[in-house]
């Protein structure tokens, strides 16, 4: 699936997180943000995942938290297919994940309410995950950032 012309076939965007994941954080990076700049707005789908992925190779906090918000808000506008060109068959699967990174983001930023929305939103939709390696992460993270939550409020 390509949008304009000049935007990314998935296996590039899929390449550059190979590369990002692989070890070679830098080139990686370099990798998604030439793909993101290749995208159009209307790209939605490939650009929640760049954003997904841009967020984690970020040093700056605030920066994290701009791309995971980004990823988010792409993902408003995906349709239930349009990340099938990546081995996410629906689109939901995806959701608690994107909650899940931006909860962590805002709880390490110190937003405690912000922190609790995006838990609750990953939670009401754990049932869209699957039950494999990659559900049982997931949902082991939100496990993991409500008990984050919980200590940081008691603190």
């Amino acid at each position: 699936m390509t949008g304009g012309l000049g935007t990314p076939a998935w296996d590039e965007i899929t390449g550059a997180v190979g590369l990002a994941l692989g070890g070679d954080r830098d080139a990686g990076a370099v990798a998604l943000r030439e793909c993101w700049a290749r995208t159009s707005d209307d790209d939605h789908a490939q650009r929640c995942v760049l954003a997904h992925y841009l967020a984690d190779l970020e040093p700056d906090l605030d920066d994290e938290i701009a791309w995971d918000e980004r990823a988010l808000a792409a993902y408003a506008h995906v349709g239930e297919g349009d990340l099938a060109g990546i081995g996410i068959p629906h689109a939901g699967g995806m959701a608690p994940s994107l909650h899940l990174n931006l909860g962590d983001g805002y709880l390490r930023a110190g937003l405690m309410h912000e922190a609790r929305a995006q838990l609750a939103a990953g939670v009401a939709q754990v049932d869209l995950l699957g039950a494999d390696g990659y559900g049982a992460m997931i949902r082991q993270g939100l496990e993991r950032l409500a008990a984050r939550i919980e200590a940081g409020s008691n603190g």
